[in-house]
C-alpha cells in the first residue's frame, strides 16, 4: 500500500479524501450537503421551474470528487510544486467563501466550507516551508 512520503503530502491526501468524500456525498445525497454547508434543503416537489440548484450541486460535487483524486494522487506522487501551486488558490478560495457569508451572499453555515479552505491552505504552506528548512538544498552538482 502507498502512502504520501512527506507532511505536506500527507496534509494534501487529507485534504483529498476530504473533497472526494464530500463529492460523493453531493452527489449521492444532495440534501445532506446543503445541510452541512447550512442551506435549507427543499422538500421534494417544492422546487420552483427554472431552479437549478441541484445542477450546481451535481456540478460542484463531481469537480470536489475529482479535485480530491487530483490532490490524492498528487500527494502519493510527493509533487511538491501542486502542494506550493494550491496554497494561494486554497487562501483565494478561503476569502472568497468567507465574504459570501459577510456580504449575506451566503448562510452562516457556508463559512465552515471557507475555513476549511483556509485551515487547509495554511497547514500545508506550514508543512512545505518546514520541508524546506530541514533539507540542504538542490545544487547544480548533486
Amino acid at each position: 500500500m502507498r502512502l504520501p512520503r512527506s507532511l505536506s503530502g500527507w496534509t494534501m491526501a487529507v485534504f483529498g479524501v476530504l473533497a472526494a468524500a464530500l463529492g460523493v456525498v453531493g452527489l449521492v445525497s444532495p440534501d445532506v450537503l446543503l445541510t452541512v454547508m447550512g442551506f435549507d434543503p427543499v422538500a421534494e416537489g417544492g422546487r420552483a421551474d427554472g431552479d437549478h440548484t441541484l445542477v450546481f450541486l451535481t456540478a460542484s460535487s463531481m469537480a470536489a470528487l475529482n479535485m480530491g483524486v487530483y490532490y490524492v494522487l498528487a500527494a502519493l506522487a510527493d509533487w511538491k510544486a501542486f502542494f506550493r501551486w494550491t496554497v494561494p488558490f486554497r487562501l483565494l478560495t478561503c476569502a472568497v467563501f468567507t465574504l459570501a457569508v459577510v456580504t449575506g451572499r451566503a448562510p452562516a453555515g457556508f463559512l465552515g466550507v471557507g475555513l476549511w479552505e483556509g485551515l487547509g491552505a495554511v497547514v500545508t504552506g506550514a508543512a512545505l516551508r518546514y520541508e524546506a528548512t530541514r533539507r540542504p538544498p538542490v545544487t547544480a552538482e548533486g
